[in-house]
C-alpha cells in the first residue's frame, strides 16, 4: 500500500469562489434580493391567471420560462450554502442562512401551488398543445410530472399554508437533526486504553477499521453518543413522517411509497420486480458475507463489520490522500480516458472538499450549479480503501451532472433511481482498474475484490433492511408515535429477517435508525431503494460495458443525457433496450456477481493455506 501517514491522509479543502466570492458578501447579497423580486413577480403574476387554455397558454409559457431560470438560482444559492453549512456545522451562520434560504422556497412554493392550480383538470388536449410550442421543447417530461402532481393537491389556501408551515415545521426537523449530528462527539476508546474524542464523521471509518477491536471499540462508543440524542432523533423521525402522511390524506394519496416513487420516477411494477429478484436471490448476497466470516473463522459478520477491509496480514495502514486519488486517476484513464481527464480538471480546480478536521457533518454527496455548470464533492478522507471508493462514487454523479450541462434546467432535474446508476458505475470501473493496475499488490486487489463484493452485498441486505425499517416504521406511524424503544426493536427486526445466517445473532445495530442520516432527509422520501435500483441498473450497464468495451460509452453516455427526460423505464429501454419491469432483468444483476464470488472464495482458500 501506499505511504499512510496521517499527515498525508488530511485531504484537501474545495474552492467556493465561483459560487460567491465571500458569504453574505455584496454580490450573495444582491443575487438574493434579486431573487425575492422574481418570486414576488411570479407570485403576483399566476395568481391572476386563469387555468391554462388556448387563451392564458402564451402567458403560462412566460411564467414557465422565468420559473425555470428562477429554479436554476434557487439551486445555485442552494449548493452553496449546504456547501458551507455541511463543511462547518458549527458556523451558526450557515444554519441561520439555511433557515432563511427555506423562506425563500416557501414563498415560491406558493407560486408552485398557483401553477398546479392551473395545470389541474385541463384536457390533454389542451396540454398537450402547451407541450408543443417551441421554446418548451425539451422541457416535455418535466412538466408532465407538474401536471401529476397537480392531481393530487389540496385547494389554494391550504396548500399555501403548507408551504409555510413547512419552514418552521417540517423542513426544521431535518435541519435540527443535521445540526445536532454535526456537532456530534463521542470518546473513542481504543483497545489499548487510549481515550480520544472524535467528531461523528470519523465514526463509519473507524467502524471499517482493518482491525476488528477497533471496529467494534467504534461501534460500541459511538453508539453511546447516539444513545445520547436519541430522543431528539425518534421526535425528528416522528416528526417527519407525521408530516407527511398527514398530507397525503389531504391530498388523497393513499399509499406512503407513492412519493418516494414519483420522485424515483418509477412505478409500483418496476419496484416490485426488483424487490421480488432480490428476494428470490438473497442467498447470494449472504453467501458474501458467510464467506467473509468464514475466513474470520465465524459463521457470520458482525453488523458494524458490513464495510470493514479483510483483516490481511502486513501493511494496513491505509492510503494517503496522493495515493488514494492517483489510484482513481489510473483506473478511470485505462478504461474511460474522457472521465479521467475530468477528474484531473476536477482535482486542480479543487472541486472536492476532503480534509479531515472536527466539525463536518458525516457522509459524502455531490452537489452542483445549474447557473455555473460546475459540480462539488463533499466527503471526508480518512485514508481507507472505503474513502477512495466514495470518491470514484460522488465523482461519478459529478460527471453525470457535466454531461447535462448543455441542456436546459428541466431536462437536468434527474431521479435518485438513475443518478445513482453514474456514481456505481464509476465504482465498478476503480475496482477493474485496480485489478489490472500492475501497480497494485496482490493483497490490494483482494481488499479491492472484497470490497466490491461487500459492497454489492451490502447495496442488496444493507439497503433492503432500510426499506423494510421504513415500511414497518410508516405503517406503525400511520397509527401514532413511534417510541424510541420500538424504533430500537423494528430496526433489529429488520436487520435479523435481510441479513438471515450472514450476521451473528446478537450483533445487530438497534440505533441504525438514528445514525443513518437518509432517513432525515425532507427533500426526499424513502432514499434507500434508489441506490439498490442504481447498483444493478450500473450492473447491467457495467456488463455490457464489459462485452462491448469502449464502443458501449456513447450509449452509456446517451443513458446519462436521458435521465431528466423520462421515466426510469423508458431511459433504460431508449437507450439500452432493457425491460426493468421485469424481474428477469434484476436477477441477471444479481447473478453476475457469481463468478466473482467463486473468485472470492478461491483466493480467501490460498490465504488461508
Amino acid at each position: 500500500m501506499a505511504d499512510a501517514a496521517m499527515s498525508e491522509k488530511k485531504g484537501v479543502t474545495w474552492d467556493l469562489s465561483s459560487y460567491f466570492p465571500a458569504f453574505n458578501g455584496p454580490e450573495m447579497l444582491e443575487f438574493k434580493k434579486q431573487l425575492e423580486a422574481d418570486i414576488a413577480d411570479l407570485q403576483a403574476a399566476a395568481a391572476k391567471l386563469a387555468p391554462l387554455s388556448a387563451e392564458t397558454m402564451e402567458a403560462w409559457e412566460a411564467l414557465a420560462l422565468k420559473a425555470e431560470n428562477l429554479e436554476a438560482r434557487l439551486s445555485h444559492i442552494f449548493s452553496y450554502v449546504g456547501c458551507l453549512s455541511s463543511a462547518d456545522a458549527t458556523d451558526e451562520r450557515y444554519a441561520q442562512e439555511e433557515a432563511l434560504l427555506g423562506r425563500l422556497v416557501a414563498e415560491y412554493g406558493k407560486f408552485d401551488v398557483d401553477v398546479l392550480r392551473g395545470l389541474k383538470g385541463v384536457s390533454d388536449e389542451i396540454f398537450e398543445q402547451f407541450l408543443a410550442r417551441e421554446k418548451l421543447q425539451g422541457a416535455e417530461h418535466s412538466l408532465r410530472k407538474t401536471r401529476e402532481r397537480a392531481q393530487h393537491t389540496m385547494s389554494d389556501d391550504q396548500e399555501k399554508l403548507a408551504t409555510d408551515l413547512a419552514v418552521d415545521g417540517f423542513h426544521s426537523w431535518g435541519r435540527l437533526y443535521d445540526t445536532v449530528t454535526g456537532k456530534l462527539e463521542f470518546d473513542m476508546v481504543y483497545p489499548d486504553g487510549r481515550s480520544e474524542r472524535t467528531p461523528i464523521s470519523q465514526w463509519r471509518s473507524l467502524m471499517s477499521h482493518v482491525d476488528r477491536e477497533v471496529g467494534k471499540a467504534a461501534f460500541d462508543c459511538g453508539n453511546k453518543a447516539w444513545r445520547g440524542i436519541e430522543d431528539v432523533c425518534a421526535a425528528a423521525l416522528n416528526a417527519i413522517a407525521g408530516n407527511r402522511l398527514t398530507l397525503n390524506k389531504y391530498r388523497g394519496i393513499d399509499s406512503y411509497l407513492y412519493k418516494a416513487l414519483f420522485q424515483s420516477n418509477i412505478t409500483r411494477e418496476t419496484l416490485d420486480a426488483m424487490y421480488e429478484a432480490i428476494h428470490a436471490n438473497i442467498d447470494v448476497a449472504r453467501e458474501i458475507f458467510r464467506a467473509k466470516a468464514g475466513f474470520m473463522g465465524r459463521s457470520g459478520i458482525h453488523w458494524f463489520e458490513r464495510e470493514a477491509p479483510l483483516p490481511l496480514k502486513g501493511d494496513t495502514s491505509g492510503y494517503s490522500w496522493p495515493a488514494g486519488t492517483a489510484m482513481v486517476t489510473r483506473a478511470f484513464d485505462t478504461a474511460y480516458p474522457e472521465l479521467s481527464k475530468y477528474y484531473q480538471g476536477f482535482l486542480n480546480k479543487r472541486w472536492l472538499e476532503s480534509e479531515v478536521r472536527p466539525g463536518k457533518r458525516p457522509g459524502a454527496f455531490c452537489t452542483g450549479s445549474p447557473v455555473t455548470g460546475e459540480q462539488r464533492v463533499y466527503m471526508t478522507f480518512n485514508g481507507t480503501l472505503s474513502d477512495v471508493t466514495t470518491m470514484a462514487h460522488e465523482v461519478g454523479h459529478a460527471w453525470h451532472g457535466h454531461l447535462l450541462k448543455e441542456l436546459r434546467p428541466m431536462a437536468q432535474e434527474y431521479p435518485m433511481t438513475l443518478a445513482e446508476t453514474a456514481s456505481i458505475f464509476a465504482e465498478h470501473i476503480l475496482a477493474q482498474g485496480i485489478y489490472e493496475d500492475a501497480d497494485v499488490s496482490d493483497d490490494a486487489k483482494l481488499l479491492m475484490l472484497d470490497a466490491d463484493l461487500c459492497g454489492s452485498a451490502t447495496l442488496l441486505l444493507d439497503i433492503t433492511v432500510r426499506f423494510e425499517f421504513e415500511k414497518a416504521f410508516h405503517d406503525e406511524r400511520m397509527k401514532g408515535e413511534v417510541s424510541v424503544s420500538r424504533l430500537k426493536q423494528l430496526m433489529v427486526e429488520a436487520q435479523q429477517k435481510v441479513m438471515g445466517d450472514a450476521m451473528l445473532a446478537g450483533s445487530e445495530d438497534e440505533m441504525f435508525w438514528a445514525s443513518k442520516l437518509h432517513f432525515y432527509i425532507t427533500g426526499v422520501t424513502f432514499y434507500n431503494f434508489p441506490y439498490t435500483f442504481g447498483f444493478l441498473l450500473a450492473r447491467a450497464l457495467f456488463n455490457l460495458f464489459t462485452k462491448e468495451g469502449p464502443s458501449f460509452l456513447p450509449k452509456y453516455e446517451d443513458f446519462l443525457r436521458l435521465t431528466g427526460s423520462d421515466t426510469a423505464e423508458q431511459v433504460a429501454l431508449k437507450s439500452i433496450g432493457a425491460d426493468i419491469t421485469k424481474p428477469d432483468f434484476w436477477a441477471e444483476s444479481i447473478n453476475s456477481l457469481k463468478p466473482h464470488l467463486v473468485h472470492y472464495k478461491e483466493l480467501l482458500a490460498k490465504k488461508q493455506d
